[in-house]
Formats: C-alpha cells, sequence, structure tokens
C-alpha cells in the first residue's frame, strides 16, 4: 500500500479530548492513520471506522488488525445514523472528518482521480456509485459541465471549457484523464497556461466533488453527528478547500448561536446546542506542510455539545 500520511493527526487527537472509555467514529478512514491514533488512547472504549472505499477499508483493516475495539463500517458517512443505529449505538463521545482523496486514492492511477496520471476517467470513492467522471464529461450538457466546473471548482473560465469539452467529444469520447488534460490546455489562453499551478486542477476538483456529491453529504452528515454527540462530546473536521469549509463554518455557527433579533429588550437564558472549542481555524505548522505537501490547505474546526 502506498504511504498515507494524516493531515493534522496531532491536533485532531488533542481536540477529540478522548475518554479511554469512550465511544469514538472516524468517519473518513482512509489510510488508518488518524483512526490508529484513536485507537492507541482507548482502553475499553470503541471506536467506528467508515469508508465507502473497499479498497481504503480493506487495507487500513490490515494495518489495524491488531485493534479489537474497532469496528469497520463500509459505507458512506451520509449514513452515519443509520449506521450506527443498525449496531445499536445512538450516541458517540466524539466525531472526525478527514475530507477530500485519501493520498492513496490519489497516487493509483486506475482511480482517475489525478491529473498526473494517465487513467480512464473515472473519480468514484464508491467503486459500485453508478455515475463516473467519463458519464459527466461525455453525456452533461454545456450548462450542465459549466456549473458543475464554475460552483464546484470556482473555475472562472468553466464555459470554455465546457464548450471545449463538448466540441472534442462530438468527435470521438473522451475516455482518460490526459485526454481531459489536453482538452484543457488546447482551449485555454496562454495567459492562464502561464500562471501557477496545473490547469486542470480545479476542473479535476469539481468533477470529483460532483461525482462523489461531496457537499450535500457533508452537510447532511453533520447535522446528523450533531444529532448523534453525547454532552461534552466533540466533532472535529479537517476540510482542504473553501467550499467544505464553508459549509461547516456555516452549521457550526448556526447551531452555536442563538438568534435574537437587534433591538430587542431580550437576556436570552437559552443556551446554544454548540459551543466553537476554536474561535479561529487550525491550520498546519510550516513544519507540517514542509513534510507533507498535501497538508499546505488543510483547516480544522472543532465543536463541543453543550449541556442542556
Amino acid at each position: 500500500m502506498l504511504e498515507h500520511v494524516p493531515v493534522l493527526l496531532k491536533e485532531a487527537i488533542e481536540y477529540l479530548n478522548i475518554k479511554p472509555d469512550g465511544i469514538y467514529v472516524d468517519a473518513t478512514l482512509g489510510g488508518g492513520g488518524h483512526s490508529e491514533a484513536i485507537l492507541n488512547k482507548l482502553t475499553t472504549g470503541r471506536l467506528l471506522a467508515f469508508d465507502q472505499d473497499e479498497y481504503a477499508l480493506s487495507h487500513a483493516k490490515e494495518r489495524l488488525a491488531s485493534y479489537h475495539n474497532v469496528t469497520f463500517i463500509n459505507a458512506n458517512f451520509v449514513h452515519l445514523k443509520a449506521k450506527l443505529l443498525e449496531i445499536g449505538i445512538n450516541t458517540v463521545d466524539g466525531i472526525l472528518y478527514d475530507l477530500g482523496v485519501s493520498s492513496f486514492q490519489f497516487d493509483l492511477p486506475e482511480r482517475g482521480f489525478s491529473y498526473n496520471y494517465d487513467s480512464s476517467l473515472d473519480m468514484r470513492m464508491d467503486q459500485n456509485s453508478p455515475l463516473s467522471a467519463y458519464d459527466i464529461i461525455n453525456t452533461y450538457d454545456v450548462d450542465q459541465i459549466a456549473q458543475i466546473l464554475y460552483r464546484y471548482g470556482e473555475e472562472a473560465n468553466g464555459r470554455l471549457i465546457a464548450r471545449a469539452i463538448v466540441k472534442a467529444r462530438a468527435v470521438t469520447p473522451i475516455s482518460t484523464t490526459f485526454e481531459l488534460v489536453d482538452v484543457i490546455k488546447k482551449c485555454l489562453p496562454n495567459k492562464v497556461l502561464s500562471k501557477k499551478g496545473h490547469p486542470a486542477k480545479q476542473t479535476f476538483q469539481a468533477l470529483r466533488i460532483a461525482v462523489n456529491d461531496e457537499l450535500h453529504v457533508l452537510e447532511s452528515s453533520l447535522y446528523q453527528a450533531i444529532d448523534l454527540i453525547a454532552i461534552k462530546g466533540r466533532i472535529v473536521v479537517i476540510t482542504f478547500h473553501s467550499l467544505e469549509d464553508r459549509i461547516c463554518k456555516n452549521i457550526f455557527k448556526e447551531k452555536s448561536t442563538i438568534d435574537i433579533p437587534k433591538g430587542l429588550p431580550i437576556i436570552s437564558t437559552e443556551k446554544p446546542l454548540l459551543s466553537l472549542v476554536n474561535r479561529h481555524v487550525i491550520i498546519p505548522s510550516e513544519t507540517e506542510i514542509m513534510t507533507n505537501n498535501r497538508a499546505h490547505s488543510a483547516k480544522m474546526r472543532v465543536c463541543e455539545k453543550n449541556p442542556i
């Protein structure tokens, strides 16, 4: 298995405030790095580890084979509450989300996540999912593709790229990552191509988010996590782009604020459901960024459930 280096590992474990006898959820098992660190803090406690990717799950099981207090759940974390209720759990002491794509998913060419390898256009985290990047690129119309690129990739040239994709596929289907990269490079002006960074980065990000419905899934799962978390329990979320971080920030703010109209002479005795543990977003240290390039865009937010 290719090396997977967990981001913000020390900070995530510290802010989870783990009780040795508690019940914890790793909603994004991935390479198992965060899960292993949680398990090392537990004695009679238990870890529930989610991953929709069967490849990730099988390799994480090997890594964590010596631990007997972990339950592996092959499911997307959008099913968080339902899957926990199936095994009789309706309250947990902490939940960790490490969002985005695992290192080995990027590094396995056949998964089609990376513009650095020539592979089939896939990008499915769940290999059983019916929708792939190939389907979007070769069947969606110009407006649909442009909207995906703008909304999920914040790609300023989204419509230009969308038109180029539709034109190219009319001749022959766009089947591989490098074929898509070639279409993107050929349609963009030199002033864009000369900028720092890969010209296909935002397009690939947008397609991955659309294929896996990542933003809707995250929003739904966070609300479920808030219902599941015990009093004084914590939710820790590590994000890797502004769209994920915005969802997390807004939901945590909504649930940690009592909305009183301005100007009304009311002193509220009501307490918000959550408290923000970190008022300012937590980012990796310069040292971590230097040793793990994938940490450079990471942000972490933490909330705690208040007593009723």
